[in-house]
C-alpha cells in the first residue's frame, strides 16, 4: 500500500516489495545525478557549476543516496538494526515494522525543524521580485584583484573595469544573506539591502534564486522526517537553478557547455526572469511539501516541541 504520490507522508506500512522497490529506484536515480561529480572527484578535478551542490552543501553524495520513507511511514519486514538510531522498530499485524522514530528526533532537534518552518512559512507569505537579474554573482568579483576571483581558472566575459561599469551602473537588492555575504568588500555598500543571518527570516522571498536553491539545504535537515524523493526533487530544483546562476554570471563557461544568459542585455534580462519565474513555481511546490511534512511531523510531538 502507497500513498497519493510518492514521497507523501502517510500513516500506512508498505510491504517489503513496496519499499524495497521505492528504495532501489531512489539510489538509481541519486547514482545518476552524483556519478559525474564522483569521477571528477576521483580524477582531483573540479566543476565550477556541477560540483557546487557537493561542495557548498553539507550533504554527502551517500547520504543523498540513502532512502529514507519519511514521518508516519511503516516498513513492513525491515531489520531495525540497518535503519539506525532515527529508526525504531513497532508491532505491525504479523509481526513488526520499522518507522522515523519522529518523537526521537523533535526531541532532538524540535528547534531546528521549528525554524525551518518558520522560515519557509514567511518565506511563501511573501510576494516574490524578479528584478535582481543575478547580479549577486556580479557583486563578487567586483573590483576584485584576479588572483581572488572564487572561479579564476574561468575567464570573465568581460574586463574587470568593464564589469564593475556594470555593476555601478545598475541597482542591486539581493535579499539572501549568503549571497551578500561573498560581495566584495566593495560591493556592500552598493547594496540595496543588509541580510543578516539573524534576520534571514525578515528578507527570504520567494523569486530569490539562492534561497530556492536552499530548499534543498532544509530539505536534508529535515531528513528522516521528509521521504528521499522529496529531499532528491530540491537537489535537481538546486542543480537547475545553479546553472542558470551561473550562466547569468560575469564567467565565460562556453567551454563547459553553457551558454551565457547576457543580463547586460535587454534580451537576457527578460530570459533571467522568465527562467527565474519557473524555477518561483516549482519552488513553491516544494516548499509547500515541505511545510506539509513538518506539520504531519507535529502530530507526534509532544507539547512544546515545535513551539
Amino acid at each position: 500500500m502507497t500513498g497519493p504520490y510518492p514521497g507523501r507522508v502517510t500513516d500506512t506500512v508498505l510491504d517489503r516489495v513496496s519499499w524495497t522497490r521505492r528504495r532501489d529506484a531512489h539510489a538509481a536515480r541519486v547514482d545518476q545525478l552524483v556519478d559525474g561529480h564522483l569521477e571528477r572527484r576521483r580524477r582531483g578535478e573540479a566543476h565550477p557549476v556541477a560540483d557546487f551542490l557537493f561542495t557548498y552543501y553539507a550533504y554527502r553524495p551517500a547520504q543523498l543516496r540513502r532512502w529514507h520513507p519519511g514521518a508516519g511511514v511503516l516498513l513492513a519486514g525491515a531489520d531495525p538494526a540497518s535503519w539506525g538510531r532515527d529508526y525504531r522498530a513497532v508491532p505491525v499485524t504479523g509481526g513488526t515494522a520499522v518507522t522515523v522514530d519522529t518523537a526521537g528526533l523533535l526531541a532532538r532537534r524540535g528547534e531546528l525543524i521549528a525554524r525551518v518552518r518558520d522560515l519557509l512559512v514567511r518565506t511563501a507569505g511573501r510576494p516574490g521580485h524578479f528584478g535582481c537579474f543575478g547580479l549577486h554573482e556580479w557583486a563578487m568579483v567586483y573590483r576584485q584583484p584576479a588572483a581572488e576571483v572564487r572561479h579564476h581558472r574561468w575567464p570573465l566575459r568581460m574586463s574587470p573595469a568593464d564589469i564593475a561599469a556594470f555593476v555601478d551602473s545598475q541597482r542591486i537588492r539581493c535579499s539572501h544573506f549568503d549571497a551578500y555575504r561573498f560581495f566584495t568588500p566593495a560591493a556592500r555598500p552598493l547594496n540595496l539591502l543588509t541580510p543578516q543571518r539573524s534576520t534571514q527570516a525578515d528578507f527570504e522571498q520567494p523569486g530569490c534564486l539562492h534561497a530556492n536553491m536552499d530548499l534543498y539545504k532544509y530539505a536534508y535537515q529535515l531528513s528522516p522526517l521528509v521521504a528521499g524523493e522529496l529531499v532528491v526533487d530540491c537537489f535537481e530544483l538546486a542543480r537547475d537553478i545553479r546553472d542558470l546562476d551561473m550562466r547569468a554570471s560575469p564567467y565565460d563557461l562556453r567551454e563547459l557547455g553553457y551558454p551565457p544568459v547576457r543580463i547586460e542585455t535587454a534580451q537576457g534580462r527578460t530570459a533571467y526572469v522568465t527562467a527565474q519565474r519557473e524555477f518561483a513555481a516549482r519552488a513553491a511546490v516544494l516548499r509547500e511539501r515541505l511545510v506539509e511534512r513538518i506539520a504531519r511531523s507535529a502530530e507526534f510531538a509532544t507539547p512544546n516541541q515545535l513551539s
